[in-house]
């Protein structure tokens, strides 16, 4: 199946990284420092359901929708560049897809790509000092563009050859492979959409456990 496809898009975190804990904790470490275990707790629970949307998104929501007005206290960029620098020290470390380094070697005549909500620089720079940069010879993607900016741009560019597998693991990686008109493959293993189950039912995905399943 996998080698009918002239493009592989992988989503970073739950798919090439065990990296949805490392975010969870930074965003609940960083609001739980300003507003408080009630309001970090309620970030964390909408990040678990949103996952895949920059880090501006989230702190929006949680300024805009979770603390009160009257406790606000931080700014969006200050919040997000907290949340920064925690994320970076957990995805020097956390786990890799143990069959990333096979699947590039079965599918060497398709182009790779990664287009992730984290910021384009930063994974960029991870991905070096992981020695994971040369594996996506399509490039890597990320914020502070959207995954639909990313990849309406990439297929008027003519970056990305039909037909085209996007392999993710939330609901939103999901509608925005639907939205681009993209093949859909579900990763589960390292997920925080807790209802993907029935989610993957109700929509008719197909879903695999990891990346070893592809091989």
């Amino acid at each position: 199946m996998i080698n009918n496809f002239k493009t592989i898009i992988f989503d970073c975190d739950g798919v090439i990284l065990n990296s949805n804990q490392v975010k969870k904790e930074a965003y609940y470490k960083v609001a739980l420092s300003h507003y408080g275990e009630k309001y970090a707790t309620s970030l964390v629970e909408y990040l678990a359901n949103n996952t895949g949307k920059t880090r501006g998104h989230f702190f929006n929501h949680f300024l805009t929708n979770i603390v009160p007005q009257k406790a606000l206290k931080t700014k969006i960029d200050d919040l997000v560049s907290e949340v920064t620098a925690e994320i970076n020290k957990g995805l020097i470390k956390c786990e890799i897809s143990q069959s990333l380094f096979d699947l590039r070697k079965n599918t060497l005549g398709i182009k790779w790509l990664i287009i992730s909500g984290g910021v384009e620089s930063e994974l960029k720079d991870i991905f070096l000092k992981r020695s994971l940069f040369d594996l996506f010879d399509g490039g890597i993607y990320g914020g502070p563009m959207t995954k639909d900016e990313i990849l309406e741009s990439l297929i008027k560019e003519n970056n990305i050859e039909f037909p085209a597998l996007f392999l993710g693991d939330s609901k939103y990686d999901h509608e925005v492979a639907e939205r681009a008109e993209l093949d859909f493959l579900f990763i589960s293993g390292w997920t925080d959409f807790k209802e993907w189950q029935n989610y993957c039912n109700v929509n008719k995905i197909t879903s695999i456990k990891s990346l070893s399943d592809l091989i």
